[in-house]
């Protein structure tokens, strides 16, 4: 196993793995004995390109040795002799990984990390000491540190060190994810993994563009009205893709304050703006890994348009009062419901970034151009909200379907889940709200009201007729369509004598 120890006249020499050579420390140079490590490490992509690194320690050969190690698996890493020097380096930039020495000129390691913790920095921490009793571990442990290297230590138990360092980051990042979405209220479909709902000509079409878009690493623009579904598009594109382990992070762009955008995109150091009292991590460093979905993007300043045009175009950010640029690894998925295009030709929409933004694009129809869904849309929102709210589901007879079909549903997928939520907490389809509660139609035929010309039975075969045409004859997809059993549909086509 590779270990930091003396050798001759005062050299500092990292014995090394059987076949990765040897680093010798002499003066204030690193010389590599054997190339073969560099050449592995230069082969090898970076495994942890975007997180951050700062060694402090004041002798020269160890700080040399761990640069060497991390920096060809790591976005950057930065050192100090001390901490006087690191100071001005941590007010700069946020680090992921700090590696500090116990024993350091001035104030020690362990009393600088509590000091940082009481700051609000959050960095992972490893503490590296050659005196190593109980005493020393506990005080490690209670300052904040997260991991404990005895010296002389190996280049395995460096590298695993920092693995597990970068692992309780990425967990950490994931938790305030979901703290995130469970305090919002997020949901998820739970019908399948794209999330669409229908198996009409327009999702077809989309759930194949889904396929070929998923995969990439592109950026994707999505447009359509407003309860469309655009975030239930998103989240199945970062299921379907190389990232979904990783986090999906959702942002309504309207529903954060000018003055405030910035920061909760990029994050900002401590005292950066008045009340800023602590450093904070932005949403693209939480979604590093994963996905970024700007929802109602075109409500973004200018201003911040353009910085966000240049965090796609380098992959990386700076925090508000900070100099340094972090390296970021996101997928950036926005949305909106208004055309674009008419945004940047009012001049409210840089064309630079809409047509950044519009590698892949995605318009999604309005319920009304999709209304051979409705049979299966209200069978999910029925049994996704039944058993929330600990209702029975409500049946709905295949006339009224066919009223709901002659509405425009302005509010598109969200009115129609409203709708839903609102039949099962009453117990059946409302009848007694006034007429601007409910779709037109839909509360006429509630109510008892038929066309002058057909009967509820005529209106109700007519429909089933038309379901049946549109599937091809095939009455278990028919069935399936209008929320009934195979059963029911043949007694009703024998009662017509077909």
């Amino acid at each position: 196993m590779p270990a930091i120890k003396p050798g001759l006249n005062g050299q500092i020499v990292a014995t090394p793995l059987r076949g990765l050579g040897q680093f010798v420390h002499k003066g204030n140079k690193l010389l590599q004995q054997d190339e073969t490590l560099a050449a592995s490490g230069n082969a090898a992509a970076k495994q942890w390109d975007s997180y951050s690194v700062l060694v402090v320690d004041d002798e020269p050969g160890m700080v040399n040795f761990i640069k060497r190690a991390l920096e060809s698996r790591c976005g950057s890493v930065h050192t100090a002799g001390s901490v006087e020097a690191a100071e001005p380096l941590v007010a700069q930039q946020r680090f992921d990984l700090i590696v500090l020495d116990i024993s350091l000129p001035g104030v020690s390691g362990v009393n600088w990390l509590k000091q940082l913790r009481e700051r609000g920095v959050n960095s992972e921490v490893i503490l590296m000491t050659a005196f190593a009793d109980v005493e020393t571990a506990i005080d490690a442990l209670r300052a904040g540190a997260s991991d404990f290297l005895l010296k002389p230590f190996s280049l395995a138990q460096l590298i695993n060190a920092a693995r597990r360092a970068f692992e309780r980051a990425r967990l950490e990042a994931e938790n305030w994810v979901l703290r995130r979405e469970v305090a919002s209220h997020a949901s998820r479909s739970k019908v399948s993994r794209d999330g669409l709902i229908g198996h009409s000509a327009a999702i077809t079409e989309l759930r194949g563009l889904l396929q070929r878009f998923a995969p990439m690493p592109s950026t994707v623009l999505i447009q359509g009205e407003s309860g469309t579904g655009k975030e239930v598009v998103a989240r199945a594109l970062h299921q379907l893709s190389p990232r979904a382990n990783a986090s999906f992070v959702p942002v309504n762009c309207a529903a954060i304050t000018q003055e405030l955008i910035e920061s909760e995109l990029f994050g900002h150091l401590k005292g950066a703006y008045t009340g800023a009292a602590a450093s904070r991590d932005g949403l693209f460093y939480y979604a590093r890994g994963g996905t970024l979905f700007l929802d109602e993007v075109a409500e973004l300043p200018l201003a911040i348009q353009a910085k966000l045009l240049r965090v796609l175009e380098e992959r990386s950010i700076r925090p508000v009062g900070s100099e340094q640029e972090i390296k970021v690894d996101v997928r950036v998925i926005a949305a909106s419901n208004k055309p674009l295009a008419d945004e940047v030709a009012a001049g409210r929409f840089r064309a630079d970034l809409y047509y950044r933004l519009q590698v892949l694009e995605l318009a999604l129809p309005p319920l009304r151009e999709r209304t051979e869904d409705l049979p299966e849309l209200v069978a999910h929102f029925m049994d996704l909200l039944s058993p929330a709210l600990g209702v029975a589901p409500v049946e709905v007879e295949p006339a009224l379907l066919v009223a709901m079909a002659a509405y425009d549903w302005p509010g598109n997928v969200r009115e129609l889940k409203n709708l839903i939520e609102r039949s099962l907490i009453l117990g059946y389809l409302p009848q007694d709200l006034p007429a601007t509660r409910l779709p037109p139609a839909v509360g006429e035929l509630a109510a008892g009201a038929v066309p002058a010309e057909e009967s509820l039975s005529q209106v109700e075969t007519r429909h089933i007729r038309a379901v049946l045409a549109a599937c091809a004859g095939n009455k278990s997809e028919a069935a399936r369509r209008l929320g009934i059993s195979r059963k029911t549909l043949e007694r009703k086509c024998l009662s017509w004598g077909e």
